[in-house]
């Protein structure tokens, strides 16, 4: 189902110039800054998506899984290539494309949350560690984490350009990179992982950025951990869509 619900957003830009943003690939220790060529014959070929209404039952198929494990139902080749669609073609404000991915996979999402764990250790009361790494461990147990970062050069450079907007430049980078980890959570769980959003940033950022020698620069949004269904979401309560939704002119 990813496949179709990207070729949605390859559809909203034009080919042009190729980003900027990066994508760290820290299970092997690499990293790029440019989609590769298959990707972009990927893109130029995509057929478009046969209805509105795959994208839609993506988006309403998408939950929070807390329990999940090391099977990965698709290869470590697709995840990439999935991360490195959706940095490409999701949009951001101005087309800043100021958003940076650290993609962490297998013992490397395990270093990441041993470095979670040992931060918070430090830092909370005795009595309080132990149920803190009973959730942190639910996180470990995945196979991988996605590192949600935002660059700013970019905005800088806007803020610069277009001086009036100068003081929403940092506020729009934040819908850029939240734009980046709902299309990555709903493209992977439509893949058949499951996934859950955190934000351990910024007590973690300093130690795992030099730990992945990522630039200080940057500035960690949040971590989209994601594994194999363990267990099945939580029950999910919606407000009236009467007092959510107002239609005017139909």
């Amino acid at each position: 189902m990813a496949a179709p619900l990207l070729n949605v957003l390859k559809k909203q830009l034009p080919l042009v110039n190729r980003p900027s943003s990066a994508v760290y690939l820290s299970s092997v220790r690499t990293h790029t800054s440019t989609l590769p060529s298959t990707s972009l014959r990927s893109f130029l070929s995509a057929a478009p998506m046969a209805a509105s209404k795959t994208f839609m039952d993506a988006v309403k198929t998408r939950r929070t899984y807390y329990q999940i494990n090391k099977e990965a139902p698709i290869s470590d080749d697709r995840i990439v290539e999935i991360v490195k669609d959706a940095v490409y073609h999701t949009p951001s404000s101005f087309n800043s494309q100021s958003s940076r991915l650290v993609v962490l996979l297998k013992k490397e999402h395990d270093e990441f949350w041993d470095q979670v764990k040992t931060v918070l250790k430090a830092i909370l009361p005795e009595d309080k560690y132990p149920a803190t790494e009973q959730r942190l461990n639910g996180f470990q147990a995945g196979y991988g984490t996605i590192l949600f970062f935002e660059a700013p050069e970019p905005v800088q450079a806007l803020q610069k350009q277009f001086p009036q907007f100068a003081d929403h430049f940092p506020q729009w980078s934040e819908h850029t990179s939240a734009m980046h980890q709902y299309v990555l959570w709903t493209a992977l769980e439509a893949e058949g992982f499951g996934a859950n959003l955190q934000h351990y940033n910024p007590i973690i950022d300093q130690k795992a950025q030099t730990h992945w020698k990522i630039p200080m620069t940057w500035s960690l949004k949040a971590q989209l951990v994601f594994g194999g269904r363990a267990g099945k979401p939580g029950e999910k309560q919606f407000q009236a869509i009467e007092e959510r939704v107002f239609v005017h002119g139909k």
